[in-house]
């Protein structure tokens, strides 16, 4: 399940991080859910936020406002779970013109 947590968004110093959704929509299903910050929502499920690779100048601002330690260096392992699935994801997400990006649905 999904968490979606925004907080890495406020602190990005050149706004590189996506969501596939409009921001103000993620907010509003987390609040309606009543679940607390920082925990899996079902309703957002396979939803995840993605860094543009381009445009992060790898601040690592963004890392420890993370409440799931999904942010990682590049290169960097994570004990939980295979990164690769995930660096893929945000790869296409980018690449193949995902429509909520090419819709600016940053923001």
């Amino acid at each position: 399940m999904s968490v979606c947590d925004t907080s890495c968004v406020e602190v990005c110093p050149v706004d590189c991080i996506y969501a596939p959704m409009d921001l103000d929509e993620l907010h509003r299903i987390q609040e309606e859910s009543g679940i607390p910050p920082g925990e899996a929502v079902p309703e957002l499920d396979g939803i995840q936020l993605h860094i543009h690779p381009d445009e992060c100048i790898d601040c690592a601002a963004c890392e420890p406002e993370c409440p799931v330690d999904a942010i990682r260096a590049d290169g960097a392992s994570h004990p939980d779970y295979d990164v690769t699935k995930y660096l893929e994801i945000n790869a296409r997400f980018f690449d193949e013109g995902d429509e909520a990006y090419n819709l600016s649905g940053k923001r």
